[in-house]
Formats: C-alpha cells, sequence, structure tokens
C-alpha cells in the first residue's frame, strides 16, 4: 500500500515467546489457527508487506509454515518498538529496500481490522507526520479510571498531547463518576506508524521521567519534541493476555464461523 505522498508501508508484528501472564502466547490456537497467523492474516488485507519479528525459533517456524515472512531479532529488546528498528533494518539489508513506513501491529490482537490500519496509513497524508497511532472515545459508562487502559489528550491539529493511565483531564469540582458526561476521553489504541528514520530516532532516546512515570513509551517521544498524530476509529482493540482471554476469543471465533 501506497500513500499520496508515494510511500511504502511495511507491517511488523513483533512476537516474543516469553510472557510472565501467558507464556508461548502467539502460537496458542484460536479455531484452528494459531493466534500469530490471524493477526498475519488480518494485517495481510490491508498491507502487501507484513513480517513477523520474533527472537524465538518456535515462532519463527510457525510463521514460515503457514507462508509468512519472519525476520530473527535480538532477545535484548523491551519494547516491540525497538524489535520493529531491528527488523526494519534487517528486511532493508533482505530486500534492498528500507520501508518508508514501518506499521507496528500487536502480536496479540487477531481481530485487528483491515479498516484500523488504513485509517492509520491516512494520518501520512501530511508530508510532515512523523508518528502516528490510533484513539478511541469512551463510551458511556466506560470505565475511564482503569490504569490498564491509557487516556490520552489530543490538541486542535490532531497530535497527543499526552498519554496517562490515569483520566485526564481532571474535571474540577464535578464528582469523578460524572466525568465522562462532562468531557469526552479518549482511550489510546495500540497500533503504531513512524517513518523509518523516525523509528531510529526514538529507539536511540533514552528513557524519560515521563514514560518511566507512566510506563509508556510514547511519553518519552513527546518529551523529545516529537509529534504524534492521532485518528479516531470506531472499533475497539481486543488483546489477548491471559489464557481466560484466549478461551472468550475462541468462543468469538466460533460464533463468526
Amino acid at each position: 500500500m501506497k500513500s499520496m505522498h508515494g510511500y511504502q508501508f511495511t507491517g511488523i508484528i513483533p512476537a516474543r515467546y516469553a510472557s510472565s501472564r501467558f507464556p508461548g502466547k502467539p502460537l496458542a490456537l484460536i479455531g484452528n489457527k494459531q493466534m500469530i497467523q490471524r493477526v498475519y492474516e488480518q494485517a495481510s488485507k490491508s498491507l502487501d508487506n507484513v513480517y513477523v519479528a520474533t527472537d524465538d525459533k518456535r515462532i519463527y517456524d510457525a510463521v514460515r509454515a503457514f507462508g509468512g515472512r519472519v525476520v530473527m531479532t535480538s532477545t535484548e529488546h523491551t519494547s516491540g518498538t525497538d524489535r520493529c528498528a531491528e527488523a526494519a533494518d534487517i528486511i532493508a539489508r533482505q530486500t534492498g529496500e528500507k520501508p518508508d513506513v514501518v506499521i507496528n501491529i500487536q502480536g496479540d490482537e487477531p481481530f485487528i481490522r483491515p479498516e484500523q490500519i488504513n485509517l492509520l496509513v491516512t494520518c501520512f497524508s501530511e508530508s510532515d507526520v512523523e508518528i502516528a497511532t490510533l484513539v478511541r472515545k469512551t463510551l458511556s459508562g466506560e470505565d475511564i479510571f482503569n490504569p490498564n487502559h491509557p487516556k490520552v489528550i489530543i490538541n486542535t491539529r490532531g497530535d497527543a498531547v499526552y498519554f496517562s493511565r490515569a483520566a485526564i483531564p481532571y474535571i474540577r469540582d464535578t464528582e469523578p463518576s460524572l466525568w465522562s458526561k462532562k468531557h469526552v476521553y479518549y482511550k489510546h489504541i495500540g497500533l503504531y506508524a513512524y517513518k523509518t528514520g523516525t523509528l531510529e530516532r526514538i529507539t536511540r532516546l533514552v528513557k524519560s521521567p515521563l514514560e518511566m512515570a507512566e510506563s509508556l513509551e510514547q511519553n518519552r517521544w513527546i518529551e523529545n519534541g516529537f509529534r504524534i498524530r492521532t485518528a479516531t476509529t470506531e472499533w475497539e482493540s481486543i488483546s489477548i493476555d491471559t489464557e481466560d482471554d484466549l478461551k472468550n476469543a475462541v468462543l468469538l471465533i466460533e460464533n463468526i464461523q
């Protein structure tokens, strides 16, 4: 897929075997397919170039077995962003062509919609956009105080101002239970796209105070002057973090079929 500026978009799916809550998660079966295959196939509905980036031979072999593209990366990475940066370099060496824009697709979201990827791509219709991500307006009655669901403040240009695990902004002189009636809160959807040169630069940055406070790496980028363009999606992301999540995903697949 190319935007109006002629960018080459490459989807990279970081996938590691080790996980404190769910070891081997990418290889878990959802129906008759492993999770990583479902993510790969969904991403391929939108993008011509999709790769899995892993540090584990079992995942590498599984992707090769279903005919997917995969690269082996270091075991030292602490984030999917860092793994994507190394994978982009490997892909450039293998193909002789460096991707213009890398789309970081979560390896534990087997129901990612092609429409979400397409929406993210539209952010790069403006040539000055360097990083983009998705957000969703919270729904009536939704728990905006859940720290596992980061929120984001957006300026009038659509750029992210700040990401927080707290409910931001604070609504003065109003009971917290009424905040979502007074203000539109945005939940962050963890799908990113970066121009490759920008990806290389942000992975060289040292951890910042705001990043460490919230444990959200995107605050490091903002703190260092990078702008993150947002696009608003209507669809929720469904991630598989635990074995209970997997059971629910299996039921969802059965209902779809």
